[in-house]
């Protein structure tokens, strides 16, 4: 049985007018007497909680940091996208659809992607409107850089800090609805359960992570808008808090959880340095507009980088292997992020890596061309007839430094190496996740009331995320969808009343939490938390990473199972439960993890093709390239939980292509 996505009927660019004109909706008055908790305060659910509370519901906002500032959405760095066409390049709503869903490898739901695109352009007047510092050309109008995957420039960006900035807005709009009392702000608290009052969300248990007490909060309806999950991998670019926990405790509480082999390896990333790291830095994307990537042609050139003896500046220009742009000449540098990181594993495979760790693998990311390009332009510019090279230099190094300048301050702040005069040094690593929580076309999961935006719920990218599409759905589903689909739901608890919080459903949620952080706390083992999330990286990223195949996932899942059952023998947690305890808070995240990740392999496991991020070594093309099985596998997998991970149950919403025809992705 197909699930149902409740996609409204009609053509495609008429489907969200038509829903949003037919859906019901609550008088303002009735708003007043109506009450959301938002979990997570990143650019979905900071915007989710800001525009509901501006409608005039009463929100309840929880976060696990100390500020919603520091929501991981922070460290987005490259752009947002939107179809404004202010280039003239040949942007539409259609295109970006079109690049999303080709992006994504045919793998997401049309109607949600083009309702996606649709409302893009609104989000970047929102945030002018709020202030955010967008960059500006020589006019003064908004400025656009490309990213992977497309041929237009409709990626809007704060130099190499448009998270953050998008951020501050969002955090502004909370701010006022703080002060108005329509927000109620829960910093330094954790979800720990989704609580059913009859079948339908009416509240969290939450932990307050300062004092350790255990609180019940009641609403008449729950918005998760936690972020993605790949910690899963230990080493991700995530920040080290980022976890898996409220979306997990509402996939044990009957939300399906959709697609979870759908990671996303980021292409330009720091390679790892060594054995003791605990997590890395993400170098964004919008650096491959003007960076060029590549390794030496020759083995020896490669080995003498690695040991030191020959600096890649002194690699002569026809002894340099710029494989993206041979192996994809019409997009180059800019192809998917799937495609960039599995071309530069081959390379690295093939022993061309350049950075000197554990496994030799690195590539140079060069903007040597770019400079001089740059400098010879603003030479130009300025009438500066017959410029030195210096000075060519010079001028160009200054255009970068506009730019990208904290990109590159901080690369250099990291590695100690300039990357003005030497190439970056990137390698591919976990960043994103496309699976998540299942959702409707209204965004609500398969339990009622119970919603999930951003980048924990599954619905926008497919197997795929094109670069700068994340702040796009995050904020997309916190300012402009979820703030109408809501009310059709909640339209039936005008008169409900205030959510009671001593019923016997609070209680048993209560008890259960209280009594799973008891066993971590007094289970006296003799391995840290830390031990255990290390192993499950080290199982995730070599048998379900960037290349999987059925052996190494069989044994994934078993090994998996395996350190679960040792993590609950032998994991100590010192401290105690009633205090503020890190140790406890990562027990209880890494516990998740360790379930997640075996399902996740199991997912991996299933899906017999390979699509964007979900790759099958027993399936590629003669060429290296993913081999889609479209007539076997063009659903959503939605799992259902019912005891342990082994035992989830196969749930498919078939996707039907209508818009766009259904091929292999070719960006040459």
């Amino acid at each position: 049985m197909s699930l149902d996505s409740k996609i409204p009927e009609g053509p495609l660019k008429d489907k969200w007018t038509n829903h949003k004109n037919n859906i019901r909706l609550v008088n303002p008055a009735n708003k007043r007497n109506i009450d959301i908790i938002v979990v997570g305060t990143g650019l979905a659910g900071g915007s989710a909680a800001a525009t509901l509370a501006e409608l005039g519901y009463n929100v309840k906002a929880f976060c696990y940091q100390d500020s919603p500032r520091r929501a991981h959405s922070i460290a987005a760095q490259g752009g947002i996208n939107a179809a404004k066409n202010y280039q003239g390049d040949g942007d539409s709503t259609y295109r970006l659809f079109y690049d999303t869903i080709k992006g994504g490898d045919y793998r997401s739901r049309e109607a949600n992607v083009y309702r996606l695109a649709e409302v893009s352009a609104n989000i970047i007047d929102q945030c002018v409107a709020q202030g955010v510092p967008f960059a500006r050309d020589y006019g003064g109008l908004l400025d656009n850089r490309s990213f992977g995957g497309v041929l237009v420039s409709r990626t809007f960006y704060a130099k190499g800090q448009t998270g953050q900035q998008l951020l501050l807005g969002a955090y502004s709009a909370m701010n006022r609805q703080i002060a108005k009392g329509k927000i109620q702000m829960y910093n330094r608290h954790e979800m720990l359960d989704v609580v059913l009052v009859d079948g339908k969300a009416r509240g969290i248990i939450a932990r307050n992570l300062v004092t350790g007490e255990i609180e019940r909060h009641s609403a008449h309806a729950v918005v998760l808008g936690s972020g993605g999950y790949g910690n899963v991998f230990f080493l991700s670019t995530n920040a080290m808090g980022s976890n898996v926990t409220a979306s997990w405790k509402a996939h044990k509480k009957g939300a399906y959880f959709a697609n979870p082999c759908y990671t996303q390896i980021h292409p330009t990333c720091i390679p790892v340095h060594g054995t003791q790291q605990s997590k890395l830095t993400l170098m964004s994307e919008s650096l491959r507009n003007d960076g060029r990537i590549w390794v030496p042609k020759k083995l020896e050139d490669a080995q003498a980088v690695r040991e030191g003896k020959l600096k890649p500046v002194d690699i002569k220009e026809e002894d340099r292997d710029y494989y993206l742009e041979r192996r994809y000449p019409s997009f180059g540098n800019l192809v998917p992020r799937d495609v960039a990181s599995r071309a530069a594993k081959e390379r690295c495979d093939a022993g061309f890596g350049v950075v000197n760790n554990d496994t030799k693998e690195g590539v140079f990311l060069d903007f040597s061309s770019a400079i001089l390009r740059y400098g010879k332009e603003e030479a130009n510019v300025k009438g500066i007839e017959n410029p030195s090279d210096e000075k060519i230099k010079e001028l160009g190094k200054k255009v970068i430094e506009n730019k990208y300048g904290n990109l590159f301050e901080m690369y250099q702040q990291i590695t100690d190496e300039n990357p003005y005069e030497t190439p970056m040094k990137i390698y591919p690593a976990v960043h994103y996740t496309m699976g998540g929580i299942w959702v409707d076309y209204n965004l609500m999961t398969t339990v009622p009331g119970l919603y999930a935006t951003g980048e924990c719920n599954f619905s926008d990218h497919g197997a795929n995320r094109l670069g700068a599409s994340a702040l796009m759905q995050g904020l997309a589903d916190g300012y402009f969808v979820l703030p109408y689909t809501i009310g059709d739901y909640l339209a039936d608890d005008i008169r409900t009343g205030p959510i009671p919080t001593d019923s016997k459903e609070f209680e048993e949620a209560e008890n259960k939490v209280t009594d799973e952080l008891n066993k971590l706390i007094n289970n006296n083992g003799s391995k840290s938390v830390d031990y255990f999330h290390k192993k499950l990286g080290l199982i995730m990223w070599n048998k379900v990473g960037m290349a999987r195949n059925e052996k190494g996932l069989k044994e994934a899942i078993q090994e998996i199972a395996e350190l679960r059952e040792e993590f609950y023998k032998d994991v100590r947690v010192p401290g105690e439960l009633n205090e503020l305890n890190q140790e406890l808070e990562k027990a209880g995240r890494v516990a998740d993890f360790l379930e997640l990740g075996e399902l996740f392999a199991r997912d991996a496991l299933e899906r017999e093709e390979s699509c964007g991020g979900h790759f099958r070594e027993e399936f590629q093309t003669e060429e290296g390239e993913a081999l889609r099985k479209d007539d076997s596998y063009t659903y959503v997998a939605a799992w259902e939980y019912t005891g342990k991970p082994s035992e989830a149950v196969l749930h498919k919403e078939d996707l039907k292509f209508e818009n766009v025809e259904l091929k292999t992705r070719s960006y040459k």
